[in-house]
């Protein structure tokens, strides 16, 4: 069996794929794929284009661009970021609007912190001790 290195790939959305209690075939026809190309995907077979990605994570509701870093088409420093953001999208406990929300304080977050490091000031809150809310 010849992979092209895209196991991880196929490893991981397969497990996506049963998290969801999908079939192959139900995940292939929600993503608009043939259920032997979604098969060979996943048996590490073939390295799927990033528009077939975006297909599979919008029918499994997980980030695209999770699927992008597996597949080696995005870089690979985002990854924590990435990952944070698909943990938040695929919790099970919060409700859409929540989880919109929490990404929304969290870039905001990661905006901020990344300006303190441009300007050197670094995180004058954690020096101060904890603050009350």
């Amino acid at each position: 069996m010849a992979s092209l290195n895209v196991g991880n790939l196929g490893e991981y959305l397969r497990e996506q794929r049963r998290t969801a209690q999908l079939s192959l075939r139900q995940l292939a026809e929600a993503a608009g794929v043939s259920n032997p190309y979604l098969s060979q995907i996943e048996r590490g077979l073939r390295k799927p284009s990033a528009e077939v990605l975006q297909q599979v994570a919008k029918a499994l509701r997980i980030s695209a661009e999770t699927l992008y870093v597996r597949a080696g088409i995005l870089d690979e420093r985002d990854r924590e970021e990435l990952e944070t953001r698909a943990v938040i999208l695929a919790d099970p406990s919060i409700n859409e609007r929540q989880k919109q929300v929490l990404l929304q304080i969290y870039d905001s977050f990661r905006k901020e912190n990344a300006l303190d490091a441009q300007s050197g000031t670094g995180d004058a809150g954690a020096a101060a001790g904890p603050t009350e809310l």
